[in-house]
């Protein structure tokens, strides 16, 4: 493995993110995108994959850009990276639409960009999990879907079975379960 690729990813990622706290926490941001990495280290050790998602979140959340990925990391990376960006919240669609749309992309996505998408969407769905089992209902205040936890189960929903062709994964078997433990 070219641990070098990844660790310049790592570096860059804390670097973007510098300053940010994980949604509802006191927690740096940085601890999320290296949980995905953690997680897509399970099923894959592709340098490429690995540091796409580390960088999975700097696009949609920081000043940098696809084009910024593409001139550090290279197209791959690029291209990975934005199979798991979605819209921007200043776009023209709204919180359902723009996760529709992510859902959609996913769903059409190559089984590498699926298996950087899992490792984020599982690392999200764990701390959803976690707070979910401190705060109760309240949770559902924090994020921006305008149906709630009505709306939060019905987008993982839709991304568990864009990415379904990862059912034989370990990740994507604790993703169903914790689906199934947080929302039903």
């Amino acid at each position: 493995m070219n641990a070098d690729l990844l660790n310049r990813a790592i570096v860059f990622a804390t670097n973007a993110h510098a300053g940010q706290m994980r949604k509802g926490t006191t927690l740096p941001y940085i601890v999320h995108p290296l949980e995905a990495v953690s997680i897509v280290s399970t099923v894959t050790d592709d340098p490429e994959m690995l540091a796409a998602a580390v960088l999975h979140d700097v696009v949609e959340d920081t000043d940098a850009t696809i084009e910024d990925i593409r001139h550090e990391f290279g197209d791959r990376v690029a291209t990975l990276v934005t199979a798991d960006t979605n819209a921007p919240k200043g776009s023209n669609y709204n919180w359902r639409d723009r996760k529709q749309a992510a859902i959609e992309r996913l769903t059409a996505a190559s089984h590498d960009s699926k298996v950087v998408a899992l490792g984020d969407k599982l690392s999200n769905l764990r701390a959803i999990a976690i707070d979910y089992g401190k705060h109760g209902e309240t949770l559902w205040q924090r994020f921006n879907a305008p149906g709630g936890r009505s709306d939060i189960a019905w987008y993982y929903r839709g991304l568990a079975t864009a990415l379904s062709e990862l059912k034989d994964t370990a990740p994507y078997r604790e993703y169903l379960a914790l689906l199934t433990k947080t929302f039903e």
